[in-house]
């Protein structure tokens, strides 16, 4: 037993050791407060930026093609805390930095030519690629350097600008982060159903993987202000943007997904023509999937509930079961407009599934979906739609009580 301790003990030592090491960290590590964060990063056509170019104009450079800038917003422990000290509008609380090439990574690795902080990816939270981009590569492309590198987080959020992505990382507000500004409207899903469920990098992979057309949210840009306003198609072959759907389309989607967390429907009273607003406090929806021999068809049910928020019918009592009926299929009459118009838009101008249907059919019907899946876009532009809407108005507000 004596032999066996002893034998025991230089192991111990050797694993305490181990962990003593580990615990002291990376022999080359720096500490938090000397890095720079990276959280946000735009892709636009290449075009060098005014620094850049006074900076090449005086060195050698290197062999490259200038086809795309990558913007970094960039932030510091450091620069952060002095700045919520301060107020102002020269201070700001973040740096964006742009880089103009060919290559993503070597165009990152040029950062640490330019700045003596080491660049670090790991809190990245927004990718903000441009229209023009989106539209000229496949997003495989665009994107396989923040797929393959471990650096970038899979929650990191994908969006589309319909203008210069760089711009979308700008403020002229004291004190505010464009990239926490990005993430905080995402935020508000449960106000609108014109703002679509996160995309994240892991998501965006999906959904090239498997071949499928999806949507991205796009983000418009001016004056150093920012509004979500649509989304960009892609197509499931090309990987490439074919389109943008409008607000009125995105919300068109959300009620056929039945993916809204709230919002409201704007109508007008058949009889008087006055405004009646109805906000959703739930939503859900069924896509069924019909198959009889080769013949495919789908039935979409959609119900909600919610409450009389704005009444502008002075004629119109809510407190009247006659009038709420009316208030309803006032409201149910502009949903389906919504979801007939997205659906006219999905199958006759771009002919791309990105609502979903294709994934129902698989679940339910796997067998036929092996059939028509490497078509599935042509498929569906082709699908009989039928939809049916049923909205329920269980309360008026402080000015009246549930719905008996």
């Amino acid at each position: 037993m004596k032999q066996s301790h002893s034998n025991i003990r230089p192991l111990f030592i050797s694993l305490t050791v181990l962990l003593f090491l580990s615990l002291t960290g990376c022999w080359s590590s720096h500490e938090i407060e000397e890095q720079s964060l990276g959280i946000g990063l735009a892709f636009d056509k290449g075009k060098q930026s005014f620094t850049e170019k006074k900076l090449n104009g005086q060195g050698e450079g290197y062999l490259k093609k200038d086809l795309i800038t990558a913007t970094y917003q960039l932030i510091s422990p450091q620069v952060a805390s002095s700045t919520m000290k301060q107020s102002g509008p020269q201070n700001k609380s973040y740096v964006n930095v742009s880089q103009t090439g060919d290559s993503l990574l070597q165009m990152t690795r040029e950062l640490s030519l330019r700045s003596e902080q080491p660049f670090t990816a790991h809190h990245m939270k927004v990718i903000v690629i441009s229209e023009h981009l989106a539209k000229s590569y496949g997003l495989e492309q665009l994107l396989d350097l923040n797929f393959r590198d471990n650096d970038f987080r899979p929650s990191c959020l994908v969006l589309i600008s319909k203008g210069r992505a760089s711009k979308t990382l700008e403020t002229k507000t004291a004190g505010e982060i464009p990239v926490f500004r990005l993430t905080g409207i995402v935020e508000n899903a449960y106000r609108t159903t014109r703002i679509l469920p996160p995309m994240s990098l892991i998501k965006v992979e999906s959904k090239i993987k498997s071949g499928s057309s999806f949507l991205l949210q796009n983000v418009l840009s001016g004056n150093g202000q920012v509004k979500f306003a649509g989304a960009a198609v892609i197509n499931g072959k090309t990987h490439k943007m074919t389109g943008f759907l409008n607000e009125e389309e995105l919300e068109g989607v959300t009620w056929i997904t039945g993916k809204g967390k709230g919002g409201v429907v704007k109508s007008f009273d058949k009889e008087t023509g006055q405004l009646i607003v109805y906000e959703i406090e739930s939503m859900k929806s069924s896509i069924v999937p019909r198959v009889k021999g080769d013949s495919i068809s789908f039935d979409v049910n959609i119900e909600s509930v919610g409450r009389l928020s704005e009444n502008w019918v002075v004629s119109g009592d809510s407190f009247k079961n006659e009038f709420l009926k009316k208030a309803e299929k006032s409201s149910e009459k502009e949903v389906k407009r919504l979801v007939g118009n997205v659906i006219e838009k999905m199958q006759k101008e771009y002919q791309v599934d990105v609502a979903g249907f294709g994934n129902r059919l698989r679940i339910e019907h796997p067998k036929v979906w092996n059939k028509v899946k490497k078509d599935w876009d042509q498929t569906f532009s082709e699908t009989p739609i039928n939809y049916d809407v049923k909205l329920t108005i269980n309360d008026y507000g402080t000015s009246g009580g549930s719905k008996k």
